[in-house]
């Protein structure tokens, strides 16, 4: 069994796509967090047909989303990571790595042919070697716009969040967003902005470094959306942001 993992993103739904060209028994998992944008589902779905097979789904049941999390586990963003990260999508992978006692062949990660994120995929196999990973579109040279336009040419409709100008798919109001970022959350999901901004005050934690949300005004939100940290199956903290000297001939020399 190869174990495909996709996360609702456009760059590990193509992952999984071409991983299935290239293994036998490759088995696409989605880890529910309960916070992504109503279009997931569909976008879910649309996958599903082009896999031509069903996603599994992996989901922690004792939390709501990603911010119910934060009110029961009193936390927000911190330095380390997001505990978000680690709780329901982290630990859910580890868990079925133990259920099924590592019988896998290997694990495909949609890891983009980006120089950072060819250095967070050699930290990932250096910290991770029993997950035996793959990484597709690092072989195949392939970035999140190539991504894009090969699920257009397919005919499936990119999801919502990256149409409102979002780097990603992830939980709507990421707790690991910035200035920027929450700016456009203000604007676009106010419900979420106010219901995290309440929580904030709440917990007495914040997301930016200090700021509280209902503190951030409309000068210290920059305008263009700045780039977002995937929300991946490990921990930010765990992946130096030095390039490794492997990332880079593999970067460089497309090895």
């Amino acid at each position: 069994m190869i174990i495909s993992w996709f996360s609702g993103g456009v760059t590990s739904a193509v992952a999984c796509k071409i991983a299935q060209q290239s293994y036998e028994g490759v088995k696409p998992i989605f880890i529910e967090t309960g916070g992504h944008h109503e279009d997931m589902p569909r976008f879910i779905k649309d996958c599903e047909n082009w896999f031509k097979c069903k996603v599994k789904v992996l989901q922690d049941k004792r939390y709501k989303d990603h911010l119910d999390l934060c009110e029961k586990l009193k936390v927000m963003n911190f330095i380390g990571g997001a505990e978000c990260t680690r709780t329901l999508k982290k630990k859910q992978r580890q868990l079925y790595e133990k259920e099924i006692n590592f019988e896998f062949e290997g694990q495909v990660f949609g890891f983009e042919f980006d120089k950072k994120e060819i250095n967070r995929a050699v930290r990932f196999k250096e910290q991770y070697p029993l997950s035996k990973p793959l990484y597709p579109l690092i072989e195949k040279k392939l970035n999140k716009a190539a991504c894009m336009s090969m699920l257009e040419k397919v005919g499936i409709e990119l999801p919502t969040m990256y149409k409102l100008g979002y780097a990603n798919n992830n939980c709507v109001g990421c707790i690991k967003g910035g200035m920027g970022y929450w700016g456009h959350i203000k604007k676009d999901f106010p419900d979420v902005f106010e219901r995290t901004a309440k929580l904030e005050r709440k917990l007495g934690r914040t997301c930016i470094n200090g700021l509280y949300l209902d503190e951030l005004t409309p000068e210290r939100g920059r305008h263009k959306l700045p780039p977002m940290p995937e929300c991946d199956l490990f921990c930010e903290i765990e992946f130096a942001d030095i390039m490794s000297k492997e990332a880079e001939e593999i970067f460089k020399g497309g090895k």
